[in-house]
């Protein structure tokens, strides 16, 4: 498959990895917060190759495991050493080693406490309520993330008949958990573990809401290495599994549903499929207006508010930056209740100002994300690749105030 990219510039060889994944160089263009009249001279050879930052991002959105892969004859980049994309976007998080030591437990010896299956219903909805309720959510949920998966493994373990099967579709729940604590700071093995390990809990349940939130979680996983095919179909599926539960289904039910279909709509956008992507965003929207006034699933926190911020999400995955902030103009902070959607929010207008290359107001808005929820842009890849950019790009009037930041977040100045 890479015997077509020997020989060739950097810029041909994005151009063929482009059109291979099917995306039109508007969308991946804006995937990196770049122009398209930038792609295409990087694509022509009229500008000089991306460095090195804009390279991984470009790795990312064209689903390139080894940055060296795009690094063509016009580069000394890389000597023919390869540079994993893992290196870059994974964020060192120090509750990482402990979660991953509870997932990878054989658990050989059967635990010795008795199952207390409505104890560990609190402990898990306690512990999304810190996830979405903390200005720290990464950190605070890590701290008390090990403990729970170990629990919840050895409730589902030892309880029996109806209480086991209940106590399976929570641990569902935790691992879907794990994955949001896990996403940037794992590797795909771990990923893939703990979204295998989710399915397995899902079908030892044997109830069709569990079985549709593993799969929202295996969604994100194929979607986060790349395989939007993949989470297209576990969305897809899923969804048929609920909808004929639809009509009497409960609003926890019919959010999960909803949330599926925002899932869909995100990975559509992702993939550069704006029909697909705009078209599940309206199911979703109609699923919203039928939910109790107010409602937001527990854990995906698929409401109206959240289908509002996936709007501006996935305006700004298809580069419309200025529908973006026209979309994020109508929504009200105070009616998203989860803290770090409220900061992913603010993340996204942050996009749409960096996509036009307004340095200035993209750092504001991350300024603002971070006075919401610390972890939600220390934490994230797009947002520290939007900090690097604009200490490289936002010149002298800003640079101070900007260095300043991208210290807070620990990055390099």
């Amino acid at each position: 498959m890479l015997d077509d990219l020997e020989g060739r510039r950097t810029g041909e060889r994005i151009q063929i990895l482009r059109e291979r994944r099917g995306l039109s160089r508007p969308v991946l263009a804006g995937l990196v917060g770049m122009s398209e009249s930038w792609l295409k001279g990087i694509e022509r050879g009229t500008r000089l190759p991306p460095r090195l930052p804009k390279l991984v991002k470009l790795a990312e959105a064209l689903g390139i495991s080894d940055v060296a892969v795009l690094a063509g004859t016009d580069m000394e980049l890389t000597n023919g050493v390869s540079i994993p994309l893992a290196s870059f976007s994974h964020i060192p998080h120090a509750a990482a080693p402990a979660i991953h030591e509870a997932v990878w437990s054989p658990m050989l010896r059967p635990p010795t406490s008795a199952p207390d299956v409505d104890a560990l219903r609190r402990r898990v909805e306690d512990a999304w309520r810190l996830w979405h309720g903390s200005i720290t959510h990464r950190t605070d949920v890590g701290r008390i993330l090990p403990a729970l998966v170990n629990d919840a493994r050895a409730v589902a373990r030892l309880a029996e008949g109806d209480d086991r099967r209940t106590a399976n579709a929570l641990l569902v729940d935790v691992y879907a958990l794990v994955q949001h604590e896990l996403v940037w700071a794992s590797g795909a093995e771990i990923m893939a573990v703990v979204a295998d390990r989710g399915m397995i809990a899902a079908q030892e349940a044997d109830r069709p809401l569990p079985l549709a939130g593993a799969a929202w979680t295996l969604a994100m996983v194929h979607r986060s290495r790349g395989d939007n095919d993949g989470a297209l179909d576990c969305v897809r599926d899923a969804a048929d599994l609920l909808r004929p539960e639809l009509e009497n289904g409960s609003p926890r039910l019919q959010a999960m549903y909803g949330a599926l279909l925002l899932n869909g709509a995100l990975t559509s956008a992702r993939a550069g499929r704006e029909g697909d992507a705009l078209r599940y965003l309206d199911e979703g929207r109609a699923v919203a207006d039928r939910l109790p006034a107010g409602y937001h699933h527990p854990w995906t926190q698929f409401g109206a508010s959240n289908v509002a911020v996936h709007a501006v999400s996935i305006r700004a995955d298809l580069s419309k930056s200025v529908t973006a902030r026209e979309q994020a103009q109508q929504i009200d902070p105070d009616t998203i209740p989860s803290r770090e959607r409220r900061a992913r929010l603010h993340v996204e207008v942050a996009r749409s100002y960096h996509q036009r290359r307004d340095h200035s107001a993209a750092l504001t808005w991350l300024q603002r994300a971070y006075a919401i929820c610390n972890d939600s842009v220390h934490y994230s890849p797009g947002a520290r690749e939007m900090m690097s950019n604009i200490v490289d790009k936002g010149g002298p009037m800003i640079d101070r105030e900007a260095r300043s930041f991208a210290q807070v977040l620990g990055l390099p100045v």
